[in-house]
């Protein structure tokens, strides 16, 4: 067994037992390798974001959160390909989490599928700059999102005068000029789009969001917007 299979089975072993424990020695037995490879291993994975945790003692071992991965997919080498190369290479708001998610769908892509995978994203580029990919603002724009919090931005007009909003997250656009994000401004008391170009700074705050889906769907069809999965 290669290494990128040993490191699939491993996570596919603590998921099977979760939330009891698997100890390093019994693993290493399990896969035919030394104790020091287990470990070696599962410290490569906790550096990759799979949330494995050891415990001391006599019961203790490695065991694995089993709510915060999510199950095997089976893909085809195409839908591999096609996955890995856009979460490398996409300029969304989500970039940063997306190329972390890239590389650990390619850690466990066949040899051969990962070597035409780095092949073909070597072969995608983009001409000029990354217009609308949000940066740092962008990740905490999508933290905010998925958290359901209020962000605060210090965002920038076309003359460059710069105001503080709150702002409640309602959702995503591609627009015309990149990336917008759609939001209760309460500093306007409507629904505004956020240019992420324009945008100077985030921060998360802890306040949660109001429900607004009415707001949102009568934003989207004002806009005549098309949604990502149709």
């Amino acid at each position: 067994m290669n290494r990128t299979d040993r490191l699939y089975a491993l996570v596919e072993e603590l998921r099977a037992v979760s939330p009891r424990p698997r100890s390093a020695s019994w693993l290493a037995r399990r896969f035919e390798v030394s104790v020091r490879t287990v470990e070696r291993d599962l410290e490569a994975l906790r550096q990759t974001g799979v949330p494995i945790r050891s415990d001391v003692g006599r019961a203790g071992g490695y065991s694995l959160d089993r709510e915060r991965t999510l199950p095997p997919v089976t893909l085809t080498d195409v839908e591999a390909l096609a996955v890995s190369v856009a979460l490398r290479t996409t300029a969304a708001p989500f970039a940063a989490a997306a190329r972390r998610a890239g590389q650990k769908v390619s850690a466990v892509l066949p040899d051969g599928v990962r070597r035409r995978e780095e092949a073909l994203a070597g072969r995608v580029w983009r001409v000029g700059g990354q217009q609308g990919g949000g940066g740092a603002a962008g990740e905490v724009i999508g933290e905010a999102m998925v958290a359901g919090r209020v962000v605060r931005l210090r965002y920038a007009d076309r003359a460059g005068v710069e105001t503080a909003r709150d702002v409640e997250p309602l959702g995503l656009l591609w627009g015309p000029h990149g990336w917008y994000l759609v939001g209760w401004c309460r500093l306007r008391v409507a629904v505004r789009g956020f240019q992420f170009d324009r945008i100077v700074s985030a921060e998360m705050s802890v306040e949660r969001v109001e429900p607004r889906e009415r707001e949102w769907v009568a934003e989207l069809e004002r806009l005549d917007a098309d949604p990502l999965t149709s």
